[in-house]
């Protein structure tokens, strides 16, 4: 049943990292690292917890490369990604930043891991990230600002990185342990920025509610959904279904934050979602034709 259900987990966080990009803007002044170091140690506390609580954790066992990879990638991630959203605007940052994941993904898993990707996955990575690209050079209301694309860039190879890190850790432990240990030493890797930066913005109401918001929704449930569907989706698939982030981005920037796209950036966002259909619809053709394979 889970597995079924795979690729539909990861467009759901998919749906919820989407909503990050949103809840920034409503704390403008909060710089991008003191929002990620927050995201990271409200998340990973939180999902700690819960592995505890329910006895799906064991500090015994675990493989220390990719744990360090995904920590450090994680904590890379989340400066990287405010900073682009903060300078190019919550539709171009997150489109930058998730959209040329894929690449990134596909690249590693291509050169290090000797996978080589699908026809259909260059299909809908192709049609997806023309989608973004598309929507980058929307001429409406948005700065496409050279530092932001940079920052934009270097979110989407830790980001793929870290689902590299996370797919290889969830074929050996459970996906919750797997995302709380690596939050955990994520959120350890930023802890000094507590008492460098100014946190006092979480004393005030709208920040709180800001940071629970990411912490909890667009971090632990997003992320456990995200590693419960690695355990079945290839991780280079897993990060072209991510494109629902920058899709759900741009149109809550559009619809709540008052951002304009033009009409050819409606073209974008459609190839992006016929990207994204056209895999999910290939992981259901697979899952059908498996048992005939067998």
């Amino acid at each position: 049943m889970r597995q079924s259900l795979a690729p539909y987990m990861i467009l759901f966080a998919a749906m919820l990292w989407g909503t990050a990009g949103t809840a920034k803007a409503f704390a403008s002044d909060v710089d991008s690292i003191s929002m990620g170091a927050v995201r990271l140690a409200v998340g990973g506390l939180l999902l700690m917890l819960i592995a505890l609580l329910t006895r799906r954790i064991t500090f015994k066992g675990w493989p220390v490369r990719p744990l360090l990879i995904g920590g450090l990638a994680m904590a890379l991630f989340q400066p990287f990604f405010f900073s682009a959203v903060e300078l190019t605007g919550i539709a171009v940052g997150t489109v930058v930043s998730i959209g040329s994941a894929p690449v990134f993904s596909g690249l590693i898993e291509w050169l290090i891991f000797k996978i080589r990707p699908g026809r259909v996955w260059w299909l809908s990575t192709i049609l997806a990230i023309t989608g973004c690209i598309i929507l980058m050079f929307n001429t409406n209301d948005v700065t496409v600002n050279p530092l932001g694309i940079l920052a934009g860039l270097g979110a989407g190879i830790s980001f793929a990185s870290f689902t590299m890190s996370n797919s290889r850790l969830v074929r050996t432990h459970d996906p919750i342990a797997s995302v709380a240990m690596i939050f955990s030493l994520s959120a350890l890797i930023l802890s000094p920025f507590f008492f460098i930066n100014d946190m006092s913005w979480l004393g005030e109401t709208n920040g709180l509610l800001v940071a629970l918001h990411i912490g909890v929704l667009a971090t632990a449930l997003a992320y456990f959904l995200f590693s419960s569907g690695l355990k079945f989706v290839k991780s280079s698939t897993a990060v072209t279904l991510s494109l629902a982030e920058p899709l759900t981005a741009s149109l809550l920037g559009v619809f709540l934050v008052g951002e304009n796209l033009d009409a050819l950036s409606w073209v974008g966002l459609l190839m992006l979602l016929a990207g994204i259909v056209i895999l999910v619809l290939q992981s259901r053709r697979n899952r059908r034709e498996a048992p005939v394979n067998a």
